[in-house]
Parts: structure tokens; C-alpha cells; sequence
């Protein structure tokens, strides 16, 4: 009798164990986390700052002890913004490192090529840092996304701005990829609630440099308010191009422009340019006296001023923290989705709006609100609206 029940221990001892190790990741003092960002390619200087920022996360939380006494370890790999070399990036981090979720992963047309590699084997896809519809539609246990999508925002700010400018001829110029159709549909749909359609339209390729052509189209055509479907130096390049032709209607981009960069790296020639946000950007002289305290933390770390972008990375960690505590001591994909389907992330000091989770709601908040380049840096110039 004694040597059955030993036995019978050690079969439920090994059955434990077996279960332990189908959850991918995770072992009795480390959670392994991958992300995927572009660090060579055009967003380089978006994913620089989203790694810092959760390396900043994860650095504080391993200091506290990490989560429910497991350190947190995070592996990032480079897409070069190339959808290809995000599929390789996947590979990688799911097979070879063998993380537990993708958190933060940079880019739409990337995130919707890694994905079919991460969801078979069952990896979450946690919060990336895009706002396209397709992060958490159609719905799909393992996608969670936290922020208005740029169709929504578009939709929503492009006829509340028409109609404060007065605007008569509106114009878009979009990235020709899933982002800028994105942009473009939401404007499209948003200009529908007031009567109105876009008098011109001008597509560039990803990766394109000269505007040119593009805002001689647009001058052309008298356009009074151009609507932005681009992100860092196409918003530059065509600004500055349009500066240059002596044509400045009322321009408006989305979030993914909604970066320091803007009018560091394009000068005076970016103020009076809008764009659809949620957190404010974090500089060091903030009248908020937490945000002035947390961005000189991260200049002290990696010497150079933190961003959105950070704000963006360090916020998804503490995000996937929360959940990750909240699941309890037997981390698991079941348990973490059973933590998010109940899940409230309040405001924090960088002024993010609520997110809340449910068993059918992946999207976070759908909230945004408009901030505009005055004297050369962001001012938040309106209150959060929501979609209808």
C-alpha cells in the first residue's frame, strides 16, 4: 500500500510538472516575454523608445521582485518595419525563446504577419503598438489591444476639426499599406457624418523620401485641410514640402504621428500641425510634477530624454504586470485571459484614459483626444471624445 501511494504521488507530482511546462514561458522564477520592434528600419526611432520604456517596466519590477516571485525577462528582436522580417522575428522569439506572450509589438502590417505564428502555438499577442482595427477584430482569445484605432480617431476628429477650421476642400495623403488605409477609410467615413468627401486624394509607397509630386497635387487642387496617413519623416517631408510650395492648409495626423520627433527633427515648420493622441509626451520640464520626476528617472537610465513611445512601452509592461499578478500564482494562457476578462487599468500620471477588458472586449478604450505643435512642442488642445 505504501509503495502505491508513493507511486501514485510521484505520477501526480510528474503530471504537474507536465502541466507546468505547457505553459510556454513561464518556469517557478521567470515569466519570458518577447517583443518585436523596428530598431534599423523607418520607425527606428519609435521602437528605440518603446524598448527602453519597457525596459524601464521591467528593470523596476524584478527590483520589487518581480511578479508573484517569477523576474520578468524580455527579449526583443528587429523587423526592420519589414513584415517578412517580422515573421522570422516570431519565429524566433516562439520557437527558439519560447516566450510566454508578444508584448508591445510595433507596427500593423507586421503585427498581422506574426501573428498566425504566435497564435498556433498558443503565444498572446499583448497590447501592440498600433491602433488598427485588425489587433482585436475579429475577435480572438489571444489578441488584446489598448488603444483607439486610427480609423476610429480619424472618424471621429476629421469633422469636428472640418467644421472648427471651416474647412471647404479636404485632401488626404496616406501611406499606401494597411496604416494608411486605415487613416484614410476613418477620415472617409467620419467627412460621410457631415455631408462632405475628400476633394483629392495622394498615396506614397512605405519608405518613400520625396513628397514632391504629392503636395503639387494636393496644392493644385486648393485643399484647405489635409488629413495625414503617414507617420515620422513622411509627416515631416510633406509638411516641409508643402511649406516650401507656400501651401498651408490645416493638417491632422493620427497617434502613430504624435511624437517629439516631429518638431525636433522638422523645426518651425511643424507648428500648427495636429494630431489624435491619448498620453501626453513626457518632457522634462512637464508642469506635472510625477511626469517630470519619471521622465528625468528615464534620461538618468539611458541619457536621453524619453518620448510617447516610452510612455507607450513602459505603460504595456505595467499593463501585462498587473494581469500577470492578478493571474495568480499558477501563470498559465488560460489564467491570464481569465485575469484580463475582468481587468480595470485606471488613469495614470501621463493622463491615459481607462482601460477596461471583458471576456468580448479586446480593445482597452476607445477614447482620444487632439494635441497640436505650438512654439515647438505638443499641447493637448481638446478633451478625450469617444466613438459613438
Amino acid at each position: 500500500m505504501k509503495r502505491k501511494l508513493t507511486l501514485i504521488t510521484a505520477s501526480l507530482l510528474l503530471a504537474s510538472g507536465a502541466a507546468l511546462a505547457q505553459t510556454q514561458g513561464v518556469t517557478k522564477d521567470e515569466i519570458v516575454l518577447g517583443s518585436i520592434q523596428d530598431l534599423s528600419g523607418p520607425l527606428a526611432g519609435f521602437g528605440k523608445q518603446v524598448r527602453f520604456g519597457m525596459m524601464l517596466r521591467v528593470d523596476e519590477a524584478n527590483e520589487q521582485g518581480g511578479v508573484n516571485g517569477r523576474k520578468l525577462r524580455l527579449v526583443v528582436e528587429d523587423s526592420g518595419y519589414e513584415p517578412r522580417r517580422a515573421v522570422l522575428a516570431a519565429q524566433k522569439l516562439v520557437n527558439q525563446d519560447r516566450i510566454f506572450a508578444m508584448v508591445g509589438h510595433i507596427g500593423t502590417a507586421q503585427n498581422m504577419a506574426a501573428m498566425p505564428v504566435q497564435f498556433q502555438k498558443n503565444v498572446i499577442n499583448f497590447l501592440p503598438v498600433t491602433a488598427a482595427r485588425e489587433m482585436y477584430e475579429p475577435f480572438h482569445r489571444l489578441k488584446y489591444s489598448f488603444a483607439a484605432t486610427y480609423y476610429d480617431q480619424m472618424r471621429m476628429a476629421v469633422p469636428m476639426m472640418v467644421k472648427q477650421k471651416d474647412a471647404k476642400k479636404v485632401c488626404v495623403m496616406y501611406q499606401d499599406d494597411e496604416f494608411g488605409l486605415e487613416v484614410l477609410r476613418g477620415a472617409e467615413e467620419g467627412l460621410k457624418t457631415i455631408g462632405m468627401a475628400f476633394t483629392d486624394r495622394t498615396s506614397f509607397k512605405r519608405g518613400a523620401t520625396d513628397f514632391s509630386s504629392q503636395m503639387q497635387k494636393l496644392a493644385s487642387s486648393q485643399c484647405d485641410f489635409v488629413v495625414m496617413g503617414t507617420i515620422i519623416r513622411e509627416t515631416i517631408g510633406g509638411i516641409a514640402t508643402a511649406r516650401r510650395l507656400g501651401f498651408n492648409p490645416t493638417f491632422l495626423g493620427s497617434s502613430a504621428s504624435y511624437t517629439d520627433l516631429i518638431h525636433k527633427l522638422g523645426g518651425p515648420a511643424m507648428n500648427g500641425f495636429y494630431s489624435t493622441m491619448t498620453v501626453q509626451n513626457p518632457y522634462l520640464d512637464d508642469a506635472s510634477q510625477p511626469i517630470r520626476f519619471w521622465a528625468n528617472k528615464y534620461k538618468t537610465k539611458f541619457n536621453e530624454d524619453p518620448t510617447v513611445f516610452s510612455v507607450y512601452g513602459y505603460t504595456i509592461i505595467d499593463a501585462f504586470i498587473r494581469a500577470a499578478g492578478k493571474a495568480g500564482q499558477n501563470l498559465s494562457t488560460d489564467s491570464f485571459i481569465k485575469a484580463m476578462d475582468t481587468m480595470v487599468i485606471p488613469p495614470d500620471i501621463f493622463g491615459s484614459a481607462e482601460m477596461t477588458f471583458g471576456p468580448q472586449k479586446r480593445l482597452g478604450s476607445n477614447a482620444s483626444r487632439l494635441s497640436q505643435i505650438q512654439d515647438g512642442r505638443w499641447k493637448v488642445v481638446s478633451d478625450y471624445f469617444k466613438t459613438n
